[in-house]
């Protein structure tokens, strides 16, 4: 099972993310307070940016092309296949 470094800025918080479990499950599973309400992709609470690193998705989230382009993800339907650089900075 491939293990991946997850790195939360600007907070500088490392946590482990399994390619079988989605990248916020992980952060909780961590004891992370990370942002989310749903869980499922809906309510956009765990977005956050993608500075570096390769995730998949198991469904697509609706993103628009410019948010994916910025590099907004969906951490709920997220999963990890490198390691991650993540930022939460909202502004």
């Amino acid at each position: 099972m491939n293990k991946h470094q997850v790195r939360l800025l600007p907070a500088d918080i490392t946590f482990t993310a399994t390619e079988h479990e989605s990248v916020l499950a992980a952060a909780l599973n961590a004891g992370i307070a990370f942002p989310n309400r749903c869980q499922v992709g809906a309510c956009a609470m765990c977005m956050c940016r993608k500075l570096s690193g390769e995730i998949s998705y198991q469904l697509e989230p609706m993103l628009t092309e410019n948010e994916q382009a910025e590099g907004w993800i969906f951490t709920c339907q997220a999963t990890a296949k490198s390691d991650l650089v993540l930022s939460l900075d909202t502004d």
